[in-house]
């Protein structure tokens, strides 16, 4: 065996939080073009498969075994193009099937960080285009003059979020169009609440059968979203508490694995979607309480895109959140939705459409994120990864 091919291959990233995710950044051009390759070596990057991911940069859970692929966009009227990818610790795959809204957020500082665009003015409005779904937001992130006369990207600041620690620059992100993301339509079954006969069934056995009212919704994220207590739980236990209940755990894959089917997504035992969100009344003075499997683990918090989805269920009539959630009076509220470590505010946009389901239709919806660059260099990807096929 050659030197060259005992040496590892470098590349370069950043290493960032977005949110309450975190992961490392690419320039699109700095990885291979060919797909399945690509995916090798972000596999070898994260250190998947291991439940440790010991050998990579991966943190050992969903949320921080994410990775940002960013390049400049060619379509008219947008200036930055970002692929996600979803990896797991313990699997071998690459999902860049649904979006990700907290790691959106790391978006734009990394394209100024990297150099990939240049600041405009004390705030910098950048648009976004994520090739997931093809759905464009505009993000706003602080970059103000430093004492050198460069500008900067801001991340000390009075922006604070729940879920990560302290206070950063703010970064708001308005979503343009986000509905039905993934699925065929806002929502997906044509209805805004569907019953739904669980069963054991090959893939999953070990419950007794049971029905449960759902809605399912895509607002930028496929949800499937039901009501704590029609699962025999409160909708206020911890995370800890939900991911050690296995009786719950396999009900709500039973669920998952049998209405993606009426959404239109077909087989999902190998998807991260839908996520699996349960409610409950609101107990700090938010709109909903929620409890986000994503999908197999209980997220700590709830994801971007996923509360979005849910603060567009509450406005829409006959969802399941009717009668347990709290409205605020104002025809465009901002929503609080509370999750295991706090909320997440939701400022809706809305009008009134009495053809559609729901008898309200969604305009615009805009969130508060913050994000971090963490670390600057290259990620070391083992030559026998990266001269497994053609890179060009």
């Amino acid at each position: 065996m050659t030197t060259a091919l005992l040496a590892s291959h470098p590349v370069p990233c950043m290493f960032m939080r977005g949110g309450t995710s975190k992961g490392p950044f690419f320039r699109e051009s700095d990885l291979p073009t060919d797909k399945a390759l690509r995916d090798r070596v972000l596999l070898a990057i994260m250190g998947s498969p291991d439940k440790r991911q010991i050998d990579g940069l991966g943190g050992a859970h969903p949320l921080t075994s994410k990775v940002g692929i960013v390049r400049p966009s060619t379509t008219a009227g947008v200036d930055l193009d970002f692929l996600f990818a979803q990896l797991q610790p313990d699997k071998d795959t690459v999902d860049t099937t649904p979006n990700c809204g907290n790691m959106l957020a790391a978006v734009v500082p990394f394209a100024l960080h990297s150099g990939m665009v240049q600041a405009r003015a004390d705030s910098t409005t950048l648009r976004v285009l994520t090739l997931n779904t093809d759905m464009q937001c505009d993000i706003t992130v602080q970059t103000p003059m430093g004492p050198d006369g460069a500008r900067f990207v801001a991340e000390e600041g009075l922006g604070r979020i729940d879920g990560a620690p302290g206070n950063s620059a703010p970064i708001t992100i308005n979503f343009l169009d986000t509905a039905g993301s993934v699925c065929s339509a806002l929502l997906p079954t044509g209805q805004v609440k569907d019953l739904v006969r669980v069963a054991p069934s090959e893939k999953l056995q070990g419950f007794t059968p049971f029905d449960i009212e759902v809605t399912c919704i895509d607002n930028g994220m496929p949800l499937v979203m039901f009501k704590a207590s029609d699962m025999g739980r409160s909708g206020y236990e911890s995370a800890e508490q939900l991911n050690a209940d296995t009786d719950l755990k396999t009900r709500i894959e039973a669920l998952r694995l049998q209405v993606s089917v009426l959404m239109g997504l077909g087989d999902v035992s190998a998807q991260n979607y839908p996520k699996m969100t349960m409610i409950a009344a609101p107990v700090n003075g938010g709109a909903l309480c929620t409890r986000s499997f994503i999908p197999h683990v209980c997220h700590d918090a709830i994801g971007v895109l996923a509360a979005v989805t849910v603060a567009t269920a509450c406005v829409l009539q006959g969802t399941v959140c009717e009668g347990v959630a709290v409205m605020p009076s104002d025809e465009n509220p901002s929503l609080s939705v509370e999750h295991p470590t706090g909320e997440f505010s939701v400022a809706l946009q809305t009008r009134a459409a009495p053809q559609l389901p729901g008898g309200h239709e969604v305009t615009q919806a805009a969130l508060l994120r913050t994000a971090r660059l963490i670390m600057r260099g290259e990620a070391m990807v083992p030559s026998s990864v990266w001269n497994s096929g053609d890179k060009t």
